[in-house]
């Protein structure tokens, strides 16, 4: 597993919540969750499990892939790329004129993140139900997001084994393991070596019903609310 600074999700999302104005009561009751759980999530002191992660950027109108980025504000086009280990030195204010994709790297060159990361350099989400997210890559101002994602034995995208779905189109590769997809009504077995691709529009939810983690690469494009 990846050794990374784990990122602030839960501050991440207050900070979010705060600046659209919505009380934690209110994306409460948008999302269908308590204000406890929600406030529980943005205090740290629990994770939220990958449907009601969609859940809460959807209603927020933030990407998931911008949770992966601390300190920005919630309705900024640019994210702060991951921390490679490049020395940052001094820089001068980027003028307003630089297109945004140059201005991200511009902006901390001790925060680039490619074209190239480390198995080490990876940042991790560790959610509930079992889920472990790692970032493998972005491109600034690209709303997608692209991880290596691990399904614990008995790991599920819903602790309440409710569908879920959100804006953008979902590609999956199974490296090992297996999964269950639901979509729609149909229910899939993925095993290693099998992909899946849909809009994720269309309710799903995986789960692991295995005795060994379940392990794949995904893509998801177009996730911003």
């Amino acid at each position: 597993m990846s050794s990374a600074v784990v990122p602030p999700v839960g501050a991440r999302i207050r900070q979010a919540r705060l600046e659209r104005g919505t009380t934690l009561r209110a994306l409460a009751r948008e999302i269908g969750v308590s204000a406890s759980l929600v406030s529980q999530i943005e205090t740290g002191k629990s994770q939220p499990s990958v449907s009601t992660l969609y859940a809460i950027t959807t209603a927020l109108g933030i990407s998931v892939e911008s949770l992966f980025d601390a300190g920005e504000g919630a309705g900024e086009g640019v994210r702060e790329p991951v921390r490679t280990g490049v020395a940052a030195g001094p820089l001068a204010a980027v003028p307003a004129t630089v297109p945004h994709t140059l201005a991200a790297f511009a902006a901390d060159p001790g925060r680039r993140i490619g074209p190239l990361v480390g198995a080490g350099g990876r940042e991790t989400l560790e959610l509930d139900s079992g889920v472990v997210w790692e970032r493998l890559g972005r491109v600034p101002g690209a709303e997608a997001d692209f991880l290596l994602v691990t399904y614990r034995p008995g790991g599920s995208s819903s602790g309440s084994g409710a569908l879920m779905r959100h804006a953008g189109t979902e590609y999956g590769y199974l490296t090992s393991g297996e999964l269950v997809l639901t979509l729609g009504f149909e229910e899939y077995t993925v095993r290693p070596g099998d992909s899946v691709c849909f809009e994720s529009t269309t309710p799903h939810r995986y789960r692991n019903d295995g005795e060994v983690p379940a392990v794949g690469v995904w893509f998801v494009s177009g996730d911003a609310g």
